[in-house]
C-alpha cells in the first residue's frame, strides 16, 4: 500500500523537498537554506516551516507516513533535534535527519556499493563497501578543510592572486572580485574579505572557473588544483575501502554539486584524472540527483520498497 513520503535536500545554499506517493510526485518546492552555521537558527526554522508549509498547499496534504532530511551539517549538536520537532508540527509520523552526504550516496547507489564526491559549497567524498561499511575523506570545514569546493576556489584564488600582485604578475582576478564585491582598492578589498561574518567566498566560483576559461594563470592554476583535490579524495576513499572492507573489485564513482556541474575545467580534469589512476572504475556521466535519495530513503522508513 502506498504512502506520501517526503524528501529534503538541505544544501548549504538551499534547500528542496519532494513529496511522493508510490511512484508518483505530488509536490516539489524549494527554500533558503536551512544550514543554520550559513544564515542562523531563526531563519534556518523559518526557511523549514515555509518551505514545508508552502508543499504541503500543493499537495493537499495534513501530513505525511515518513520524512528523510539529508542537510549538511547534520551531526552538529541540536541540528537533528530542531528539525525533527518542526516535522512533529507539520504531522510527520517517522523522520530522519542525515549528512546531505548520505541521501546523495543513496540518490546514487540505492544502498548498494559506490564512491560519491560532492563539490559544491563545500565538498566531500564518501564510499561505500558491498557489505555497507563506509569511509569518508575530506568534508572538514570551510575553514579546515573542503578543499576543491567553491569556497575553497574563492578563496583561494583570492590568496594566490594577492601574491601575483606582490611579485607583479599578471591576473585579473582581484578586479574581478572587486567589481563583485564593490571595492575600488585592495586594502578595501583585503578589509571586507577579512571582515567577520566574511563575504559569500563560493559565489565567487562561478567568476574564477570563467577567468580560468580565459586563459588567467591564477584562476587556471585553483581550478586545475581543485580538480587534482577532488581525484585525490576519491582514490583516498577507495584506498580505504580496499584496505578496510576486503574490496577486490572497482565500484562505481558519482558527483554531484556545482563545481563539478559548472565547471567544464574542474569536470574534465576530475575525469581524466580518474581515468588515468584507475582505468577500470566506472563514472556516473550525469550529476546525481539527491533528493531522489532521501525520498527512497522515506519509502523505506514507510515500509515500501524501490
Amino acid at each position: 500500500m502506498s504512502a506520501v513520503v517526503l524528501g529534503i535536500d538541505g544544501g548549504g545554499t538551499r534547500t528542496r523537498a519532494s513529496l511522493v506517493n508510490g511512484g508518483s510526485t505530488l509536490a516539489f518546492a524549494e527554500s533558503g537554506s536551512i544550514k543554520r552555521l550559513r544564515v542562523g537558527a531563526a531563519v534556518a526554522e523559518q526557511n523549514l516551516r515555509e518551505l514545508l508549509t508552502e508543499i504541503y498547499k500543493q499537495a493537499g496534504v495534513t501530513g505525511v507516513r515518513a520524512a528523510s532530511a539529508g542537510v549538511a551539517s547534520a551531526t552538529m549538536p541540536g541540528v537533528p533535534e530542531w528539525i525533527t520537532a518542526v516535522f512533529a508540527d507539520f504531522g510527520v509520523e517517522r523522520s530522519e535527519v542525515v549528512g546531505d552526504e548520505v541521501i546523495a550516496l543513496d540518490a546514487a547507489f540505492k544502498g548498494g556499493p559506490g564512491i560519491l564526491q560532492i563539490a559544491g559549497t563545500g565538498t566531500n567524498c564518501i564510499g561505500r563497501a558491498p557489505g555497507g561499511g563506509r569511509e569518508s575523506a575530506g568534508g572538514w570545514s570551510s575553514r579546515l578543510g573542503d578543499e576543491g569546493s567553491g569556497y575553497w576556489i574563492g578563496l583561494h584564488a583570492i590568496r594566490r592572486a594577492l601574491h601575483s600582485y606582490d611579485r607583479e604578475t599578471p591576473t585579473r582576478v582581484l578586479e574581478v572580485v572587486g567589481g563583485i564585491w564593490g571595492t575600488s582598492t585592495i586594502d578595501e578589498l583585503v578589509n571586507l574579505g577579512d571582515s567577520t561574518p566574511g563575504p559569500d567566498f563560493a559565489a565567487l566560483a562561478p567568476a574564477i572557473c570563467q577567468l580560468a576559461e580565459e586563459g588567467d594563470p591564477v584562476a587556471l592554476d585553483v581550478v586545475q588544483q581543485a580538480a587534482t583535490d577532488l581525484v585525490g579524495f576519491v582514490l583516498l576513499v577507495r584506498s580505504k575501502l580496499r584496505r578496510k572492507h576486503n574490496l577486490t573489485k572497482e565500484v562505481p564513482v558519482a558527483w554531484i554539486g556545482s563545481v563539478i556541474g559548472k565547471s567544464r575545467l574542474v569536470r574534465d580534469g576530475f575525469y581524466a584524472g580518474l581515468r588515468a589512476a584507475a582505468p577500470e572504475m566506472p563514472i556516473l556521466d550525469e550529476e546525481v540527483n539527491a533528493i531522489e535519495g532521501a525520498v527512497w530513503r522515506a519509502q523505506r522508513m514507510a515500509g515500501m520498497s524501490g
